[in-house]
């Protein structure tokens, strides 16, 4: 007599069925955990599942699942050229990651995205149903500071190479000179022009060096007490030299009721000598005056000159890193781009508010206010 073979109950469906929610429900609750953004498709590029980061990143308040993801993913590449998404993703026979896509808002604007594709089974065992699984992250700081990273290496380079390749010039015209000649004079003019880029090679070195330290926040904040009026004065005898030597005229002009700044010296040291430093550089007759004048809780230091002054267009970008105008009379001079910069990052560790007024040909005026800090 033959066995008949059990069948299976109908507890037994229902249990499987529970089971099989149960575990929806875990790999929903899974992917909402996720930080990126993930859709899932079929076979057809159409989503089936997808979580709160999705939304986020894509910019929108929900997703209809059935959607067709082009609908909802809408890539360009880098030179915003639109992409067919569908064609993409369907064409993936492995995992494919890639951070050269950008992403297309309903407002235009764009962002860079990280976006990874792999094609997987949605089901179970080989009969169950082919799809896509996609993993997406806005990665659009992290594009920028690599684009400010590169730019920052490419502008170095060739803002070294320049003063290095000048100094070993000259060194060696001074070398074969004192083989061959003696001219003492030209010798002397040679390891002049070594000696002024040896200088500005400094200058450099140390405002990368400030720029690196205030941008990572461990510049020494040690606040004092500063006799304003004397700290104008010591301005004045440190620059009045440099400034005879342009044929300038330095002036002060100091409120008599200054009263002591509390701030950090280093601070307000550095930028009150950058804003020195250039309005000598930049004028070639007149004066360059040094302002200090009290204000409710702080200082206002201010350095006005009769300058080349600068265009309306520029003012906006002068504390930019690198920024140089491109008035022949500003590329004439040596320059980093970088003492405005240094600036700006120092006043904001100061909590120091910067202005600037300036006409092209008329001079210009750099401001700074310096609050009293608390210690």
């Amino acid at each position: 007599m033959a066995t008949k073979k059990p069948s299976k109950s109908a507890n037994g469906k229902k249990a499987s069925a529970k089971e099989y929610e149960i575990d929806h429900q875990r790999l929903e609750s899974l992917v909402n955990s996720m930080a990126d953004g993930v859709l899932s498709t079929n076979e057809k590029g159409e989503i089936v599942l997808y979580n709160g980061a999705a939304l986020n990143v894509l910019d929108v308040n929900a997703i209809q699942k059935g959607d067709p993801i082009e609908n909802v993913l809408k890539l360009t590449n880098e030179n915003k050229e639109p992409l067919d998404v569908k064609r993409i993703i369907l064409n993936c026979k492995t995992q494919t990651i890639s951070r050269d896509y950008k992403l297309v808002y309903e407002d235009s604007s764009v962002v860079s995205i990280y976006l990874s594709i792999s094609p997987v089974h949605l089901g179970y065992g080989k009969t169950g149903e082919s799809g896509y699984v996609l993993i997406i992250r806005d990665i659009t700081r992290e594009k920028s500071l690599e684009e400010e990273r590169d730019e920052f290496i490419s502008v170095i380079s060739h803002e070294l190479r320049t003063p290095a390749a000048i100094t070993e010039g000259a060194v060696s015209n001074a070398i074969f000179m004192l083989e061959k000649t003696g001219d003492l004079e030209k010798i002397n003019d040679a390891l002049e022009t070594a000696h002024k880029q040896a200088r500005y090679l400094e200058d450099m070195i140390n405002d990368l060096s400030t720029l690196s330290r205030a941008e990572r926040g461990v510049l020494e904040k040690n606040i004092e007490e500063i006799n304003a009026h004397d700290f104008v004065k010591q301005l004045e005898d440190s620059y009045k030299k440099q400034a005879e030597e342009k044929g300038l005229e330095l002036k002060v002009d100091i409120d008599p009721h200054l009263s002591l700044l509390k701030s950090v010296r280093l601070y307000v040291t550095e930028i009150m000598q950058n804003f020195i430093t250039n309005a000598i550089k930049y004028t070639e007759e007149g004066s360059v005056t040094i302002h200090a004048k009290q204000k409710d809780n702080g200082v206002e230091f201010a350095v006005s000159d009769t300058g080349i002054g600068i265009s309306k267009g520029d003012q906006a970008r002068v504390f930019e890193k690198f920024f140089r105008a491109e008035d022949f009379r500003t590329r004439a001079q040596n320059g980093t781009g970088l003492g405005l910069h240094v600036t700006r990052k120092l006043s904001q560790l100061a909590e120091a508010k910067i202005s600037l007024e300036s006409e092209l040909n008329e001079g210009s005026t750099f401001r700074i206010f310096f609050p009293n800090l608390s210690k």
